[in-house]
């Protein structure tokens, strides 16, 4: 079930009738649309996963998407033609859709490409086809993304992480004290290690002897996200959002992420915390900028909950996951924001090269999702459907694999009543699930 008529609706309202980001760049002439149409190009956005690539509007001249077949690709398809739908057995992924065939009668040379995650194969699928991707470089998202390299790119900014240590697994020392063992690699809490132990900790080194971690301290509290876009000279801060973390029944990971509230931080942060906040973000976007960086990218802060300290978890040197739904909740606001733009438009604009004349994302204060993930006890779900107004989306997947996704549900309200606690409209979600 996909209820997407409000937001298509109003993402028409704001790009169409108001004179917001895309009608202001054009009434200067710097619009990327004019500048597309003059050099006969368009922008392919290419990904697994169609809600990816659908924060602007979908009667966006220029603007394709490229994607697997799904019952939401195939519902927005019926409303624009500037959706092409690759039918494939089974679900492919960025790479196996640059390389269909289809794709390559539709992508010419120098269109621009763009995908939710670069890598070495995606930019030597482009630069065979002669197109244009739009990303950062690959091999810099991965300095910055890896728990090991990041440490070594932060330099003085490494000083927002928690205590920390970066070593060969087997030379990690127990002290008594419980820590966070990562790898170079993890992904919404893939890859994370809550050691508790000396066995535990023996145990990974058994296995892992030769591998570099990091470890860090462990820190007590809630964890908050958002998504920035390094644009031009500046970094555009969005709007923080409390993530929702390891919550039976959605997932059976301590550290695995299965959703973002956005109205929850303004109940637990301060105006200390939040000026906090945006320097450990100004700082990174700064650096960013100064290696070539250009759009989005996210991080994750814990707040210790005894100390009130904020420290800084991980650095996503990509488009987050939650960019979408977030660029949609700022198109329901009110015109009061219409100087402003949202973080998605913000990043087609920075990718782009095009110069902001405001850099002010839409101010969000509501509106949450969560994923519920494959676990041991939930393999697969029918189709849900739960009757409350707040709730605008719910996506289904056909996933398997453990802690992959299966359905994510999507609510213009608030599902946290605080840290870790579900209010009402959560427990509705959580018990239709079970």
């Amino acid at each position: 079930m996909v209820n997407s008529t409000v937001v298509n609706k109003a993402i028409s309202k704001r790009l169409i009738k108001h004179r917001l980001f895309f009608g202001r760049m054009r009434e200067k002439k710097i619009n990327f649309l004019f500048r597309m149409r003059v050099k006969n190009t368009k922008v392919f956005y290419v990904c697994r996963d169609i809600e990816r690539a659908v924060g602007a509007g979908l009667d966006l001249n220029n603007y394709f998407i490229i994607t697997n077949k799904s019952d939401l690709s195939q519902k927005l398809a019926k409303q624009t033609s500037n959706i092409i739908i690759i039918n494939n057995k089974n679900q492919l992924n960025t790479a196996e859709l640059l390389n269909h065939t289809e794709t390559k009668k539709q992508i010419k040379p120098k269109d621009y490409v763009l995908v939710f995650k670069n890598n070495s194969i995606v930019e030597k699928i482009c630069k065979e086809n002669k197109w244009v991707l739009l990303n950062p470089k690959a091999e810099l998202g991965e300095q910055i993304e890896s728990k090991v390299s990041q440490v070594a790119w932060l330099g003085k900014l490494a000083k927002y992480l928690p205590p920390h240590k970066v070593d060969i697994c087997q030379n990690i020392k127990w002290n008594n004290a419980p820590f966070v063992l990562q790898f170079n690699h993890s992904h919404t809490g893939s890859g994370i290690f809550f050691i508790k132990s000396k066995k535990e900790l023996e145990k990974l080194q058994n296995k892992f002897a030769r591998r570099p971690v990091r470890t860090m301290e462990y820190i007590n509290g809630p964890v908050f996200t958002n998504n920035n876009v390094v644009w031009g000279n500046k970094t555009s801060m969005g709007n923080i959002s409390y993530q929702i973390t390891g919550l039976s029944p959605f997932t059976e990971n301590k550290f695995t992420t299965i959703g973002n509230d956005w109205a929850l931080p303004n109940k637990i942060l301060d105006k200390k915390q939040i000026k906090q906040y945006k320097k450990i973000v100004t700082d990174i976007g700064k650096k960013l900028n100064n290696d070539g960086w250009k759009g989005l990218f996210g991080v994750d802060i814990i707040v210790n909950e005894k100390t009130g300290q904020l420290y800084l978890l991980e650095i996503n040197a990509r488009q987050p996951a939650s960019t979408t739904f977030e660029s949609q909740l700022q198109i329901l606001q009110d015109e009061t924001e219409e100087s402003k733009t949202t973080t998605f438009e913000a990043h087609l604009a920075a990718v782009l090269g095009i110069k902001p004349t405001n850099t002010e994302l839409i101010t969000i204060n509501n509106g949450a999702q969560i994923v519920q993930r494959v676990t041991s006890k939930i393999t697969k779900l029918n189709k849900l459907t739960i009757k409350n107004p707040a709730i605008i989306n719910i996506l289904n997947y056909n996933n398997t694999a453990l802690g992959a996704d299966l359905a994510r549900i999507q609510c213009t309200q608030s599902i946290m009543e605080k840290h870790n606690t579900l209010n009402a409209l959560g427990k509705t979600i959580s018990i239709s699930i079970c």
